[in-house]
């Protein structure tokens, strides 16, 4: 923004910030107003900033504005525009649950529009007002209320794309009011799509323009005052039971806005509180054996410490589960629903500091650890409801004299084995399902993140379950082994590393004595994704789609894009704009919301890819290699080109921020490179070729396709997540099919007819 103004000022030029999305909304307002606080640039350029009637708080943004200026005593220019995203601001926010931040009305935002009108005129003393609109009404309304408030003709301006309503332009420009005409400057693709949109808006159902000049629609009825009727933004997103005892329809848990600064600063307050908590965890007399959890950004600071199960821990909890098991699966399925619905209530409440808590633990930006929560907290309510349906036994036929009955029951003891990456989601996911489903769980943890799986289980305790039906074993990887091993165990559910998944299977299918079923196990294992990017793509959205893949926390998700797969004819150019837009990410600890890749989970996981980064640049060139502060476990975003598709770093799982970039000669050419890898998770492909998207739906072999979108992120219900060959066995986690795995299903037929009598509920006409 400063050079921006001293190039201004420089050629005497006058600057607009102009304003997209609401997200950056805020953000761009608080730019602009402390920059142009600054000494330097208080007597000039002459800057304005554009806002967007549309948006439901424009009113008290306009206000604010004032006050600032005035407050400053600094004159600034405002460019009124209806607004550009209105289809995709609802669905924007529709999308996250958010309430919807425009007027849902078209009257509605022209109404705002002649309120900020006049707004902005009454602060002539301060303010430089410019209309941009096509709307007569509009347009009239703002230069009538300029003349009664005895402002003249060249005291405001009405802003007009060049082309478009000439008539209208004409006239006005004849009754002396001043007018600037705005066009696009630049490349040509940009300037079409700019003009695209501009042509979509004023040729809608309810433009201005398009009922006039198209559908020559009555003037006088056109001019008349904006009305309308306000609707709510959004549907009640009240969670619990409905008056008449059934849980209301599942809905997914809304993430935070971090764009509005009341929840940042929240935030930030329960990083405070989080912080201050370490010191009375250190405290804490712990009895035996302790495991330490440092923060990755900070390996000297202790988070807190948790005691090491030891063997006759596990074999006590296994025989207290077991003595537990029956009473436990004859308690009503609603019962046990019951328990996840109200830790979900509690995971609710209590999700700032957990999110906090996932910060200081496992590394995750702001973002990340709020959307870990929320993913939990829709394991409950999600698993909850689909067993609510299960638990209903189903008459197969309908038989005279015969009932046939099929049903489901739990399997027994459940062996439930988490990862660090997604410290609550994952762990909540699998126990919550082990626990609905009837079956008694044996939780173990990643090591990395064992404060988190202790903040759960007092979640739970604090919804009521009872303790032997969920146990913590807390420590290494021994525990995981004695249970997989145990004969008493009947299901494994586990989320990891190809290696340890493999082990698991082999060890669990290993038949031993006094074992009288055979294991269930749930693996989901690794990826190496891919993404590809055609010729045809939206390079802009692409590239930032790809980063969010690639480097999100670090690389550190099974779905991460590792490999980039980009067509020969745009190579050179996507990968020059992607190397300079992955330089403007900041490194550095993530309670800290400037920075956007924090730290590796640990000291072992910063070596592994350090030592991938050394064959990287002997199998390839390193195109970008970002400096890392040297305290904690940081690795910068590593960009390598000119890969071949079977090196080791485009075919092994490196899980850091590690990107291999591919050239491909043609789409075929990229779908069958994307193919070559022993995993099958993730895949991601960015196209505005129809034919293209059909055949990457086809051919492109994934668990999880996705399309012109990042391929990390997936919801519960929305995106059921789970992959194909070595990347995993099982349904996915978090769709319909999920639970049964943790059930076994049994029919039971009677025979009905007593001595030639039929009971009457038997009888049934021909």
């Amino acid at each position: 923004m400063r050079e921006l103004l001293r190039e201004a000022a420089k050629v005497k030029a006058a600057i607009t910030v102009d304003m997209e999305q609401n997200a950056f909304k805020e953000l761009t307002l608080e730019i602009f107003q402390s920059v142009l606080a600054e000494s330097e640039f208080r007597d000039g350029p002459h800057a304005a900033i554009a806002l967007q009637a549309y948006l439901r708080d424009s009113e008290r943004d306009v206000r604010e504005l004032i006050t600032w200026a005035r407050g400053h005593g600094r004159r600034v220019g405002v460019r009124l525009v209806k607004g550009a995203y209105w289809d995709s601001e609802i669905a924007w926010a529709q999308q996250k649950g958010w309430p919807i931040p425009v007027y849902l009305e078209k009257a509605e935002t022209d109404a705002s529009y002649e309120r900020l009108s006049r707004i902005l005129l009454e602060a002539r003393d301060v303010i430089d007002a410019a209309f941009g609109s096509h709307n007569l009404r509009s347009l009239a309304h703002a230069i009538t209320t300029a003349k009664r408030l005895g402002i003249p003709a060249h005291g405001y301006e009405i802003q007009m794309l060049y082309g478009m309503a000439e008539p209208v332009r004409r006239a006005i420009i004849a009754s002396g009011q001043r007018v600037r005409v705005y066009l696009p400057v630049g490349e040509l693709l940009p300037g079409i799509s700019y003009l695209i949109r501009r042509l979509m808006e004023n040729t809608s159902n309810t433009s201005f323009l398009r009922q006039t000049y198209a559908d020559r629609k009555d003037i006088s009825r056109l001019i008349q005052p904006p009305t309308g009727i306000e609707r709510p933004s959004r549907p009640d997103p009240t969670h619990g039971w409905s008056e008449g005892g059934d849980r209301r329809e599942f809905r997914n848990e809304p993430l935070i806005d971090f764009s509005r600064r009341e929840n940042r600063e929240r935030f930030g307050q329960s990083l405070q509180k989080v912080r201050e908590e370490f010191d009375r965890q250190a405290g804490r007399r712990i009895d035996g054996q302790t495991l330490a959890s440092p923060n990755p950004s900070n390996p000297a600071e202790i988070i807190g410490r948790v005691r090491i199960a030891t063997s006759s821990d596990v074999e006590s909890a296994i025989e207290s589960a077991a003595r537990f098991f029956p009473h436990w699966r004859r308690q009503a399925a609603s019962e046990r629903a019951q328990f996840l619905f109200a830790a979900a209530e509690i995971m609710r409440q209590r999700g700032w500091e957990l999110a906090a808590w996932e910060v200081f633990e496992a590394g995750k930006s702001w973002r990340e650890a709020d959307a870990d929560v929320a993913e939990a907290i829709d394991y409950l309510e999600y698993y909850g409801r689909e067993m609510l349906h299960l638990a209903l036994p189903r008459e197969t036929q309908q038989l005279q004299s015969e009932s046939n009955i099929y049903l489901y029951e739990p399997r027994g003891l459940a062996a439930i084995i988490a990862p660090w990456n997604f410290p609550l989601a994952i762990l909540t996911g699998m126990t919550a399902a082990a626990l609905v489903t009837g079956n008694c769980a044996l939780v173990k943890p990643a090591e990395q993140s064992p404060i988190m799986a202790v903040r759960l289980l007092e979640i739970l305790r604090d919804a009521g379950l009872p303790a032997n039906a969920c146990q913590l074993l807390q420590g290494g990887g021994e525990i995981g082994a004695s249970l997989v091993r145990s004969p008493r165990i009947h299901l494994i559910a586990f989320t990891g590393s190809r290696e340890v998944g493999l082990e698991i299977l082999q060890q669990a299918y290993t038949h031993r004595a006094g074992e009288d079923h055979v294991k269930r196990v749930v693996c989901e294992m690794g990826g190496k994704n891919a993404v590809i990017v055609d010729s045809d793509a939206d390079m802009d959205e692409a590239i930032i789609h790809v980063i969010d893949s690639a480097f999100g926390y670090q690389g550190q998700k099974c779905s991460a894009a590792s490999r980039l797969i980009l067509v020969e004819e745009i190579y050179e150019r996507f990968l020059a704009r992607l190397i300079e837009a992955t330089k403007s990410l900041q490194i550095g600890p993530p309670e800290d919301p400037r920075n956007t890749v924090g730290p590796l989970i640990d000291a072992e996981a910063k070596a592994r890819v350090l030592q991938y980064i050394q064959v990287g640049k002997i199998e390839a060139s390193c195109a970008l290699e970002m400096t890392a502060p040297s305290e904690g476990f940081f690795v910068g975003p590593v960009i390598f080109r000119d890969v071949d598709p079977q090196s080791r770093i485009a075919q092994e799982e490196i899980f850091g921020p590690v990107l291999a970039v591919i050239k491909a000669a043609n789409f075929d050419d990229a779908l069958a490179i994307a193919n070559q890898s022993l995993f099958a998770l993730t895949g991601g492909v960015f196209s505005r070729s129809p034919a293209h998207i059909e055949k990457a739906r086809q051919e492109f072999r994934v668990g999880n396709l996705y399309i012109n979108r990042s391929i990390t992120g997936a919801v519960v219900e929305r995106q059921p997540f789970g992959g194909l060959k070595l990347s995993g066995i099982g349904s996915k986690a978090g769709g319909p099919d999920y639970l049964l795995q943790f059930l076994e299903p049994r029919t039971i037929s009677e025979n009905t007819l007593r001595h030639g009598f039929v009971p009457p509920d038997n009888v049934r006409p021909k």
